[in-house]
């Protein structure tokens, strides 16, 4: 199977799971930030939707910042459009992106929308039943190609980390960190929640490196 067919199987599932949660779900402040989960929802959307030219003009208008341009998107339009309008309007832009969706890295899109579904799913206290070797295939981007907007390359490096119930690993040297490949994704993109559910000689030299203020994945 394609990375991109990878991608559009992952979508459909989590907009099924998504569809059953509740207003006040919605309305939980997740592990990104200061973003609620309708927020990370808009923000899913609009990866899939906006034009470079557009992302670019709020970049400009936020005085060259990424961070709040993207923060000031997710917002403007989870303010307009209620949880079952953009999980509508994602639906259709699962199979016909537009924008960046057609041309952002399916790998990369792929890291974005598991671990913003962490974000939403570890908020909530609901357990993750992501597919393993959609989350193996995060891992193995997160831990080989750099990425401005996840810091996961970074908070790996010197580590060797093991993956307790999936066939994956990664590094030869170095101390060890075990867990979840779940907790595994979502702790390298830099959220502490599941710092506690990693086991190693290598646990504290990770939460070390993992941010305070977790860093806004890109999609």
């Amino acid at each position: 199977m394609s990375v991109r067919e990878l991608l559009r199987n992952n979508d459909e599932r989590f907009r099924v799971l998504a569809a059953g949660f509740s207003g006040d779900e919605w309305a939980q402040p997740s592990l990104c930030d200061a973003w609620s989960n309708h927020e990370v929802l808009a923000h899913l959307v609009i990866g899939y939707r906006t034009g470079p030219g557009v992302v670019a003009a709020e970049i400009l208008r936020h005085r060259g910042s990424f961070d709040r341009a993207n923060a000031a998107m997710a917002c403007s339009l989870a303010r307009t459009h209620n949880p079952g309008e953009l999980l509508d309007e994602f639906e259709r832009l699962v199979h016909h992106p537009r924008g960046l969706g057609r041309v952002f890295p399916p790998r990369l899109l792929l890291g974005d929308h598991i671990t913003h579904e962490l974000d939403i799913l570890f908020a909530i206290d609901r357990e993750p039943t992501i597919p393993l070797d959609a989350v193996v295939a995060v891992l193995n981007t997160q831990v080989t190609v750099p990425n401005p907007f996840v810091p996961a390359f970074r908070n790996s490096r010197g580590l060797r980390l093991r993956a307790t119930d999936a066939d994956w690993a990664h590094g030869t040297q170095g101390p060890v960190v075990e867990g979840r490949a779940v907790d595994l994704v979502s702790v390298l993109g830099n959220r502490q929640r599941m710092l506690s559910a990693l086991r190693g000689d290598g646990a504290d030299l990770l939460a070390s490196r993992v941010s305070p203020r977790p860093a806004r994945t890109a999609g």
